[in-house]
C-alpha cells in the first residue's frame, strides 16, 4: 500500500534552516509528481511546492527563493530544504501524491519557527 512518512521537522529560530524528508513506498515513486503542503493552526492546508516526475518545480509565492524541493528517485524520497525561516512558516508540513485519482497524505511533521 502507498505510504508517505515525513521527517525532519522541529523548532528553529527565525532565519534558520530545516530540511524535511518524505520517504515513499508502495508505488513507482519516479513516475509521479510529489507535493509539499502545510497547515498552520486554524488555517486551511496550502500547497507549498511541487516537483514533477521529470524534476520540474513550482513554488508558492511566499516561499520562492527560500525553499527548494528536490527528489532522489533512488531513495524514493522527496525533500524540502527550507532556509530563512520565519514565524509565519510555522505549520505542520505534509507530503502528498496523486495516484489514479486518489490523494495520499503522510502523517505530517511539525515545523515551529520561534525565538
Amino acid at each position: 500500500q502507498v505510504q508517505l512518512v515525513e521527517s525532519g521537522g522541529g523548532l528553529v529560530q527565525p532565519g534558520g534552516s530545516l530540511r524535511l524528508s518524505c520517504a515513499a513506498s508502495g508505488f513507482t515513486f519516479s513516475s509521479y509528481a510529489m507535493r509539499w503542503y502545510r497547515q498552520a493552526p486554524g488555517k486551511q492546508r496550502d500547497l507549498v511546492a511541487s516537483i514533477t516526475s521529470s524534476g520540474l518545480t513550482n513554488y508558492e509565492d511566499s516561499v520562492k527563493g527560500r525553499f527548494t524541493i528536490s527528489r532522489d528517485n533512488a531513495k524514493n524520497t522527496v525533500y524540502l530544504q527550507m532556509n530563512s525561516l520565519q514565524p509565519e512558516d510555522t505549520a505542520v508540513y505534509y507530503c502528498n501524491v496523486l495516484i489514479f485519482g486518489r490523494i495520499y497524505w503522510g502523517q505530517g511533521t511539525q515545523v515551529t519557527v520561534s525565538s
